[in-house]
């Protein structure tokens, strides 16, 4: 069993691999870069790209001709961290016949494994962490003089808000934007906040630009990125934290999530708006308006809930409980009642009963989510976790409580996606079905993959399609006129 299972098979690439950048033949060196982990990552990779850009680095498909190798790294679970490291063994490898190739590790796991990467395993030249991109072009300088070169430092300010970022590895209909960096919930099992340091948000209206920088570019649909972008907050300046002893003008006039999306949707009207990743604790009812009266933002809501017992809840900090969840899903459902909910589910968090495993399959009862990415509890060093909780629930113990939950989720996903079944629905085409080049393959408002015979549309167009059938995965249709 693996310890990260996302239930939906053909959710997008850059949640689950890695992505390769596009071909630049315009640069005479080449970098190469691939990116792991959550949505973040690949939208720091555009960045990164976009910084060595103007230091001459055009990117490439190919790692045998690159001069720059870079792995964007996360650290969420040790599988992730495993993986990495196997491919920095090949690299070096590969190293060991061309010794003027270069190799750094970005994001996450650098800042927390600088000195094992850089010293004690010597796998690295160089080392970033998420708030330093800016500072590359002198690393880049430090290992080309054959020195190594670190930057791990965390910052109270860096959004990267005045850097346009390279579309890397895109299929030219869909982006992220950054709305935030950082996160301050400390839920006792997560290392963001130790390696991506406080939360921060970036000025709306460059947030806006960007979108209308992709509009104007072709691209049909943007994602608002956040470790928890319902706590985005502009008041003019500073970090969430000090809100409260702003001025009662900066109060008056700032900026809260559900402003920023009636912004975007208004800016963009034809372009459709996704965000991720909500925490339930912060998510308002205006937000959920917000989402209701805008036919372009979709009807669509990733809603992280980890455990549906609230004595887990209450260990993992997540600061709700499973009524206060309840009451939540129940308004999402009143206010937006077609709307798409998705989840991330831990089993096995330290401590966990048989009771508290019951708890969080009767609460998937309740809600019945579309889908979800469902795991066991993988200790991070340096979390509340790590230091205070003991590990304690044994691993096959963890796996049968997963296999639970992923079974009563396909259950539920099935479920779901017959209710589709029969209807017309609005899709917008990303690219060729996975599965076959005759099938395109899209999504509809609720995030769920919709497959249906090509005809003679392109990547890019929203179509109506007729749902026939389903799997658990995905839907299945025609096109109508």
């Amino acid at each position: 069993m693996k310890d990260v299972l996302p239930q939906k098979e053909q959710m997008d690439e850059s949640l689950q691999g890695s992505a390769l950048v596009k071909e630049d033949g315009n640069h005479q060196r080449k970098l190469y870069i691939e990116s792991y982990g959550c949505q973040m990552n690949f939208s720091d990779s555009e960045i990164v790209a976009s910084i060595l850009a103007k230091e001459g680095y055009g990117t490439t498909r190919n790692m045998e001709e690159a001069d720059l190798v870079l792995l964007n790294t996360c650290s969420i679970r040790d599988k992730a961290e495993q993986t990495v490291r196997k491919r920095l063994g090949s690299f070096n490898k590969i190293k060991e016949e061309r010794p003027d190739l270069k190799i750094g590790v970005l994001g996450c796991m650098a800042e927390r494994l600088k000195d094992k990467l850089l010293d004690e395993e010597k796998l690295v030249d160089m080392v970033v962490g998420p708030d330093a991109y800016r500072d590359l072009p002198n690393l880049v300088k430090e290992v080309e003089s054959g020195r190594k070169a670190v930057n791990v430092i965390l910052s109270k300010e860096e959004t990267y808000s005045d850097v346009s970022p390279v579309r890397i590895g895109t299929n030219g209909v869909s982006a992220f934007i950054s709305i935030t960096r950082g996160c301050d919930n400390m839920c006792t099992f997560c290392v963001v906040p130790f390696t991506r340091g406080r939360e921060r948000s970036r000025h709306p209206e460059t947030i806006v630009e960007e979108a209308q920088d992709l509009a104007a570019r072709g691209f049909k649909e943007i994602t608002l990125l956040g470790q928890n972008v319902d706590s985005y907050l502009w008041y003019g300046g500073g970090l969430k934290k000090d809100f409260d002893k702003a001025s009662e003008a900066a109060k008056a006039t700032a900026v809260h999530f559900a402003d920023l999306l009636r912004k975007v949707a208004q800016a963009v009207p034809e372009m459709r708006i996704r965000f991720s990743t909500s925490n339930p604790q912060d998510m308002t009812d205006d937000v959920l308006h917000a989402i209701a009266e805008h036919p372009n933002i979709c009807k669509y809501i990733h809603l992280p809930v980890q455990s549906g017992s609230s004595r887990i809840l209450k260990e993992m900090n997540r600061g709700h409980n499973r009524e206060e969840y309840f009451n939540l899903i129940d308004r999402v459902r009143k206010i937006i009642p077609d709307c798409g909910i998705s989840h991330d589910m831990i089993a096995g968090f330290p401590t966990e009963t048989e009771e508290d495993h019951q708890d969080t399959l009767s609460l998937m009862e309740y809600v019945k989510y579309d889908f979800g990415y469902m795991f066991y509890y993988s200790e991070r060093p340096n979390t509340f976790a790590a230091r205070k909780l003991e590990d304690d629930v044994p691993m096959e113990v963890k796996k049968r409580r997963l296999n639970e939950i992923i079974q009563l989720q396909q259950k539920h996903s099935l479920e779901r996606n017959q209710q589709h079944i029969g209807k017309v629905e609005e899709v917008l085409i990303e690219g060729n079905s996975k599965r076959s080049d005759q099938d395109w393959m899209s999504r509809n408002t609720q995030n769920t993959v919709v497959i249906f015979p090509k005809g003679d549309e392109k990547p890019g167009d929203f179509v109506k399609v007729k749902i026939k059938d389903c799997t658990a995965a995905t839907l299945l249709g025609e096109r109508v006129a």
